[in-house]
């Protein structure tokens, strides 16, 4: 089956065409044909779309809306100057696999896009504002490119903590709070943790029972998750995306009263606070430079700046406190992986979070640690070191795919 992965946030639309079916999945054979983002979308377009084993393409364009944007990914794929030759007409394009944030308690497995799921993803609006409306553009984009005979599925980010326990959820207020609106602990980055977690049973030939791990998700967004058992029992983020470590732009957990004590100072309305902790904290709003971390680790090395050094220890901090509280939590785990675009990439963060876990059993070969960035997946940790660290670089959009079969098919979905 070919199939096309949307993923559409409020300004972009990112894609990848696989090739995948049961048999491919079992054998861990699935093939990316073709990737690419558009960005700015809803103006100036820029767009980067690359086939497999190609030079990436790029451009600009006006790019009206997201069912533009669709419009441009399938006109580009189907055409002779993407290369990608297992596909020429839309009609080669079996399924659409949708990242979806946010499933609320409703939806606990990716599931096949009827009517009523529509409805679902749209109650769930007011749980993630940023997110679901453009997930359901994407989708409604998708259903008139393709027509309604092409099946769509939606993998939600939020689905994969459901089977967090009760305690863990909740929070400390009114409880009929939960009752009346569903204030609870959800988590994001789902499909990210639970991808790692199988990675690394698949590479330490283990079953799903055996998985106890601690996984980091570090990135423009980071979160963290424990893993017991194969199953999600805590994660960093909560209601929203905002809770949780130190992110690019988001301040992680911050003492609830700031809302209202920055309004009063500031002149602000709590709403335009919330802006503020969503996208002017976390590491650029400390370093006052950059929400990137390679440029804060140059800036802290090269020019000695205080601020960017600051940043990036509070974010290794943070991220250190988290670990010991969920080793806590899982009554010790058997190893540490970290993903995403910094976990993957940076050895210096890694090292800075692991400093001083030895006396939890957590020591990082320092040659092994350097040796694994650029996507490079593998054991980093020293052989001495009683909890196992690893390297696993993530891959949402394979999952999503795989998902997408099973679904499809009516294959049991494996979380």
């Amino acid at each position: 089956m070919n199939l096309l992965v949307l993923n559409c946030g409020s300004s972009s639309v990112k894609f990848q065409l696989i090739a995948t079916d049961l048999e491919r999945i079992a054998q861990n054979t699935d093939v990316r044909l073709a990737h690419g983002v558009i960005e700015r979308v809803g103006g100036a377009g820029v767009i980067t779309f690359t086939a497999e084993g190609s030079a990436p393409q790029r451009s600009a364009a006006p790019v009206r809306d997201t069912r533009a944007a669709v419009e441009m990914i399938l006109r580009w794929v189907i055409s002779d100057e993407s290369g990608v030759s297992a596909v020429s007409s839309v009609a080669d394009v079996q399924a659409v696999g949708h990242r979806v944030v946010h499933g609320g308690e409703h939806f606990t497995n990716s599931v096949l896009i009827n009517d009523e799921v529509l409805r679902g993803i749209e109650d769930c609006i007011e749980l993630a504002p940023l997110h679901n409306p453009a997930n359901i553009e994407g989708i409604t984009a998708a259903r008139a490119s393709l027509g309604a005979g092409v099946p769509q599925v939606a993998v939600f980010d939020t689905a994969f903590h459901q089977t967090l326990p009760e305690h863990a959820y909740l929070y400390a207020l009114p409880y009929q709070l939960y009752r009346r609106h569903r204030i609870r602990r959800y988590g994001f980055h789902g499909t990210s943790h639970r991808y790692v977690a199988y990675r690394y049973r698949t590479l330490r030939g283990i079953g799903r029972e055996a998985t106890n791990i601690i996984t980091l998700h570090l990135g423009n967004g980071c979160s963290i998750a424990a893993i017991r058992a194969g199953d999600s029992i805590d994660t960093s983020m909560g209601l929203t995306p905002l809770e949780g470590l130190v992110m690019g732009t988001r301040s992680g957990d911050v003492d609830p009263s700031i809302v209202d004590f920055v309004a009063s100072k500031e002149g602000l309305s709590a709403r335009e606070v919330e802006s503020l902790l969503n996208k002017q904290s976390g590491l650029l709003g400390v370093s006052g430079l950059t929400d990137d971390m390679r440029e804060l680790l140059d800036e802290a090395h090269e020019n000695n700046d205080r601020r960017a050094r600051l940043a990036v220890e509070i974010f290794c901090y943070r991220a250190r406190k988290y670990i010991g509280a969920y080793l806590a939590a899982m009554s010790g785990a058997d190893a540490i992986v970290f993903t995403g675009g910094i976990g993957e990439n940076s050895a210096e963060v890694r090292a800075d979070i692991c400093q001083g876990l030895s006396w939890l059993g957590i020591e990082l070969d320092r040659e092994r640690n350097k040796a694994h960035s650029a996507g490079r997946e593998g054991l980093v940790s020293a052989d001495t070191s009683r909890v196992a660290v690893y390297v696993i670089p993530t891959n949402e959009e394979l999952l999503i795919a795989r998902d997408t079969v099973r679904v499809v098919t009516g294959a049991p979905q494996r979380f």
